[in-house]
């Protein structure tokens, strides 16, 4: 059976097949060039017996292209990213990257912990954003194991000295991604530190499940996510501690709804504060959990996304301004993608009623994301 691929490859390719059954249980390594200091960079694919298969990075632990079947098994690219090393780190946006050591904004870039202030670096108006200029995304990882079978797996480590970007405490960080055979994508990331310290990794990809370069953004997209509260902002995006219902708002997505209904409905403050959503929202429940249900009706295609997190951030792509030039030659504009970022609060240091971000010796922080993908019928 052979299927074809679009927009899954890097390098500029656009088209090519690949042999499913060639493809099966499999996790291979293979060059991705350099960056400008001559740092080689490895990527690592892993590919299931759908042909579905995804190529990691080891510059920020990155999802660079994940390309899924839909009804018909067509295979497409719905993440959005780079052809080359570099761009990922001249162009920024954190484009399928591990974030961290603070997912998403710490307000006025400090933080106390024992009594003692921690100044972070401010990248992000007077915020601290995804753990400063040169967080998780930015550093080369180690690849620890590469491992073929069901599922198809690879782990990838990362040192951060005590001190970095103004965090306490050495931490070491594994992220581990597993392809299953059931198109199921799997994320571990797990930390311990020799001092306390707050920690809050996820990863950041963006999602268009029409296809990438398919020439249809999400606003057509259905979104739901089973959240009765939600964090409202100030105009710097900085939740106000306040968890508000999401009842009768343009945040109530615990029955499904186009996402394009009220993205820019500029009646709403928090619309307008967001520039469209960039918000965090509530998940009641332990373990692993449903944290969002994405459809796209062009191709038929649905993630669902499963979280053992208290958090997910719904962000609808407000910053992609057409400035950057992705993957296969594409502008990449407001609209074209959207973001589910498993998490911590935002500022959770900050807000004492949230949930902690803290981390002590002796003991191991767990975020799991499992990105379960499927198909039906499209328009």
């Amino acid at each position: 059976m052979r299927k074809t691929v679009r927009g899954a490859g890097w390098a500029g390719c656009l088209l090519f097949a690949v042999n499913a059954g060639a493809w099966a249980a499999t996790a291979e390594r293979e060059p991705f060039g350099a960056t400008s200091d001559g740092t080689a960079v490895t990527a690592v694919v892993l590919a299931n017996d759908n042909g579905m298969h995804v190529r990691l990075l080891s510059l920020g632990a990155t999802i660079q292209s994940l390309a899924v079947p839909d009804a018909d098994g067509e295979l497409a690219d719905v993440v959005l990213g780079y052809d080359s090393a570099q761009e990922y780190l001249d162009k920024g946006g954190y484009h399928g990257a591990t974030v961290g050591r603070y997912a998403n904004r710490i307000g006025k870039a400090a933080f106390t912990l024992d009594g003692k202030r921690y100044p972070l670096e401010a990248n992000n108006g007077p915020n601290h954003l995804h753990g400063g200029v040169v967080g998780f995304d930015k550093r080369h990882w180690t690849i620890e194991s590469v491992e073929s079978g069901s599922p198809a797996s690879v782990v990838l480590r990362l040192e951060s000295p005590d001190g970095d970007s103004g965090y306490p405490g050495k931490l070491t960080v594994r992220a581990r991604y597993a392809l299953s055979d059931d198109n199921s994508l799997r994320i571990d990331y797990t930390a311990t530190t020799d001092k306390p310290t707050i920690v809050n990794i996820t990863n950041h990809a963006y999602f268009n499940l029409a296809g990438a370069d398919s020439g249809h953004g999400i606003l057509d997209h259905v979104l739901e996510i089973p959240s009765r509260r939600y964090t409202p902002v100030d105009e710097t995006l900085i939740p106000t501690g306040e968890l508000r219902d999401v009842a009768g708002t343009a945040f109530d997505f615990r029955e499904p709804r186009r996402i394009g209904d009220a993205v820019r409905d500029a009646t709403d403050p928090q619309i307008v504060f967001g520039r469209g959503y960039d918000h965090n929202f509530v998940l009641d429940g332990e373990g692993l959990k449903l944290a969002a249900r994405l459809h796209d009706p062009h191709s038929g295609r649905t993630l669902e996304l499963l979280t053992s997190a208290p958090a997910v951030q719904f962000y609808s792509g407000n910053f992609l301004d057409g400035t950057n030039i992705g993957k296969h030659d594409q502008i990449y504009r407001q609209g074209d993608a959207l973001c589910l970022e498993p998490q911590v609060y935002p500022d959770s240091p900050n807000k004492p009623a949230f949930p902690s971000a803290r981390l002590n010796p002796g003991d191991t922080y767990t975020n799991t994301l499992l990105l379960r993908f499927s198909s039906g019928s499209s328009d």
